[in-house]
């Protein structure tokens, strides 16, 4: 019997990816393997299908639960309040229960000062990022108050410290984090309990980058005080279960930064 057995959580952007040695390549599938491990069902979500259906297959064959997995987009000119709407009932339909909401998903032009930003590249950030953020919270805030659930959704240290050339990504990021602080405020009367991640992790896309582009790897990605990135699962993962225990309902509205480590910032 896990942590979570019996227990429902819908993860965002939790498409397969691995690295190079085989471990868990993006915090999305990183959060999904530690849920799994501890026996939840799960959701799991993004625009790619083909990374949905392998994630799904890997985590059922390795830890027998059971995963639901549904292309969905939340993107400019969409309905997106009826894509979240139709995860969140498809995860009740199928489970029966919402327990905890990870809004992992986002996706962002990098690189690009604030001047050559395009209104479709700004527009790509706070969809994928902050209006489903919104639009989840609202489609599973009636299931996650039955449940007295969790909510952990994802900033980034990007918009804490004002990374160069990540200005839609800092923007959206940011809202998540006051979008957070608010419904940590408005819901914990109904027993939700909600929290920000600022995760710094060791990712399939990052070992790409520092292959491709190794001087341009050295002058940007800095190596965390503890002396390692974070690792997807053991750390990014293992947090976020611990954010779904009843014990952690005092850290309600915290943020919590991960940077081959864990810590803890008002």
């Amino acid at each position: 019997m896990g942590f979570l057995t019996g227990k429902t959580a819908i993860i965002t952007g939790a498409g397969y990816a691995v690295l190079s040695n085989g471990r868990c390549g993006s915090i999305g599938y990183g959060i999904a393997t530690a849920y799994a491990k501890e026996g939840a069902n799960l959701v799991i979500t993004g625009r790619n299908v083909a990374k949905l259906e392998k994630a799904k297959e890997e985590l059922e064959r390795l830890y027998g639960i059971k995963v639901l997995a549904l292309a969905a987009d939340i993107s400019a000119g969409s309905d997106n309040e009826a894509t979240a709407k139709r995860v969140a009932e498809a995860a009740v339909k199928e489970f029966g229960a919402i327990h905890v909401l990870i809004n992992n998903a986002q996706a962002s032009a990098s690189g690009v000062t604030i001047q050559d930003h395009t209104t479709e590249q700004f527009d790509l950030a706070m969809y994928s990022g902050l209006y489903a953020t919104f639009y989840y919270m609202k489609a599973c805030y009636p299931y996650l108050k039955e449940t007295k659930g969790s909510i952990i959704n994802f900033a980034s240290g990007a918009g804490l410290f004002g990374n160069y050339g990540q200005s839609s990504y800092a923007a959206a990021k940011e809202g998540i984090r006051g979008l957070s602080r608010v419904a940590a405020t408005e819901w914990a009367k109904d027993g939700i309990n909600t929290n920000i991640v600022c995760p710094l992790a060791w990712t399939a896309q990052l070992e790409n980058f520092e292959k491709a582009y190794p001087d341009a790897f050295k002058a940007n990605v800095k190596m965390p005080p503890a002396g390692h990135f974070g690792d997807p699962e053991l750390e990014i993962g293992r947090a976020c279960v611990q954010l779904a225990s009843p014990d952690f309902k005092f850290m309600n509205g915290e943020t919590i930064t991960l940077e081959g480590g864990m810590g803890l910032r008002p």
